[in-house]
């Protein structure tokens, strides 16, 4: 089987949203996909790694991850050109499931578990308020969470008050107000809901560590990106200030740059973004590796409804997954209109995929919309990134050399 073809899919209503289809001669087609700056990831996939993959065998999953990655990591291994090899990745895996008949995850080493404990990120989206609801009444979100099974929310209380100094200075009225949404809650449900907080990396470290501090009464499942991740013993002295758990996230591109964050125990839990940080490929690396200092995964998703299916894969796989990311607003309000079938969570659990592969398809409509933007690669041409490829090979006279003394060294021996 050959990739004959690479499509990548926008549409006007999510501009950051990106799908690409992989096409193959097997009549089976590839899904994947990842958000942010959608026409850097559109360029990248039809002017470097479309040609580089097409007339290739779709099956050679990590061999084409491995060539990706080398071309642009010169420019560092983040960025447009992560998101591009994360969406591919994405729907390489899916062929390969496809052709086998079987969920990514079975080909990931097989099930360790049908279904994972969600947690609520309180969204807005069509008539879910809940990102707003939390300011109004949290004890009330809450306790509509609990009576659909779902144990856990995720909220951002301080972000309104970083905004008037950046982060640089925490007003105590502000943090008092900030406290509120989490008392409420407490005050509703007690104990029964877990809460975490998503701070944007919006503070710097001696604010983070007051905020930490002052939400410790609240039993607070972990604090997510109260900075930017510049800098791991940062990130670490936060952690030693608080006896809550530090969820170090989304922003961490690949497990080169999780490993510092693991390894120095600034990460008590680990929160990778699948379709930015290099695809299922990597986001099972970054599992193995947190595995291995025993600490927990919990993906990430607020992003599309086909990530939920790839992060699915890694969680019925990962022994060490915790908990996964889900957002009511998106999840009803729209991901069923351009993936069929929309993943299903059913009494606070996102239950394994069933179909063979990622698991879900592109709607067929989604192609067809008035405000879609298709642009399709079909010729494996060559560009300054793929033409390196040249290099690895010289020309037959500097081969000879190159076996010439070869020989030499070997004395003669063949």
């Amino acid at each position: 089987m050959k990739i004959t073809q690479i499509e990548t899919i926008r549409v006007g209503e999510f501009p950051d949203l990106i799908w690409v289809q992989v096409h193959t001669d097997g009549c089976i087609t590839g899904l994947g996909e990842t958000w942010y700056a959608a026409s850097g990831v559109q360029a990248l996939v039809h002017d470097h790694f479309g040609p580089l993959l097409i007339e290739r065998d779709p099956s050679d999953v990590e061999a084409h991850w491995t060539e990706m990655f080398r071309l642009s990591d010169h420019a560092g291994y983040g960025g447009a050109e992560l998101r591009a090899i994360s969406a591919l990745d994405m729907a390489l895996w899916d062929i390969k499931g496809q052709a086998a008949k079987m969920p990514v995850y079975e080909m990931l080493g097989g099930p360790v578990r049908q279904k994972v404990k969600v947690y609520n990120t309180c969204g807005v989206y069509g008539d879910i308020q809940d990102g707003w609801n939390i300011y109004r009444d949290a004890g009330r979100v809450a306790k509509e969470l609990l009576d659909e099974g779902i144990g856990a929310m995720k909220m951002s209380p301080t972000d309104f008050i970083a905004r008037e100094s950046g982060g640089q200075l925490l007003d105590p009225v502000d943090l008092d107000w900030a406290l509120g949404p989490l008392r409420s809650v407490r005050d509703a449900v007690g104990l029964d809901m877990q809460i975490a907080t998503d701070a944007h990396a919006k503070w710097n470290l001696p604010n983070a560590i007051r905020i930490a501090q002052a939400m410790e009464p609240f039993e607070i499942m972990w604090h997510e990106e109260l900075l930017s991740p510049f800098n791991e013993e940062a990130h670490l002295r936060l952690q030693r200030s608080t006896r809550t758990p530090i969820c170090v996230a989304e922003r961490l591109m690949s497990r080169y740059q999780f490993r510092r964050f693991i390894e120095n125990g600034a990460a008590r839990v680990v929160m990778p973004d699948l379709v930015w940080n290099g695809g299922i490929s990597e986001t099972f690396k970054i599992a193995v590796l947190a595995s291995a200092h025993q600490v927990p995964l919990a993906p990430h998703d607020c992003t599309g409804p086909v990530n939920m299916f790839a992060c699915a894969q890694i969680c019925v796989a990962a022994p060490n997954v915790m908990v996964m990311e889900s957002n009511r607003a998106m999840h009803r309000g729209w991901y069923g209109r351009f993936v069929r079938p929309n993943s299903v969570i059913k009494d606070g659990y996102l239950l394994a995929p069933e179909g063979p592969g990622i698991g879900t398809r592109l709607r067929p409509e989604v192609r067809d919309r008035s405000d879609a933007v298709v642009a399709v690669s079909d010729q494996a041409r060559e560009s300054w990134l793929t033409s390196r490829r040249r290099y690895t090979y010289p020309p037959p006279d500097i081969q000879e050399q190159i076996e010439a003394k070869r020989r030499a060294r070997r004395g003669g021996r063949e």
